[in-house]
């Protein structure tokens, strides 16, 4: 086991982007789907993804707000696995501009062409409340 800390693990965790979120449906399946950390990265335990309003992601986190996240590094140190990090969490539904505008970056005016305007936007935040993590031999668990 390690004992990394969260700083430790979000400084490892810098150069991953994407996670896949997993929700649970109306009729108790996991729903899982890739979203952007919008290279925003300084992880201390919440994440933050936008979507829209009418997505199943919405509807599945106002049904249930407990979900989970999924990160894999792009490559190991020395031929090793590359890092895995599983977070289990609450969502919560942001609709408030001031807040878009703090995790806002110009790479997400592709899917939201009005930017934090963008009519029926909403950003998730996820709330870790427990962290596994394996990179290569280390594995840990960290609860923020």
């Amino acid at each position: 086991m390690s004992d990394l800390t969260i700083t430790d693990l979000a400084e490892k965790m810098r150069d991953i982007d994407f996670a896949m979120l997993f929700t649970t449906t109306d009729n108790g399946a996991l729903a899982g789907r890739p979203m952007s950390n919008n290279r925003d990265v300084d992880y201390a335990g919440d994440s933050f993804y936008f979507t829209f309003e009418q997505s199943r992601t919405v509807s599945d986190v106002e049904r249930d707000p407990k979900v989970s996240l999924s990160f894999q590094g792009s490559k190991g140190l020395l031929g090793k696995p590359p890092l895995f990090v599983s977070v289990q969490g609450v969502a919560e539904l942001i609709r408030d501009k001031s807040a878009f505008e703090a995790h806002w970056t110009k790479d997400l005016d592709r899917w939201f062409p009005n930017g934090v305007d963008t009519p029926g936007v909403v950003l998730i935040k996820v709330r870790a409340e427990r962290i596994h993590y394996w990179n290569g031999e280390e594995a840990g668990e960290i609860r923020p």
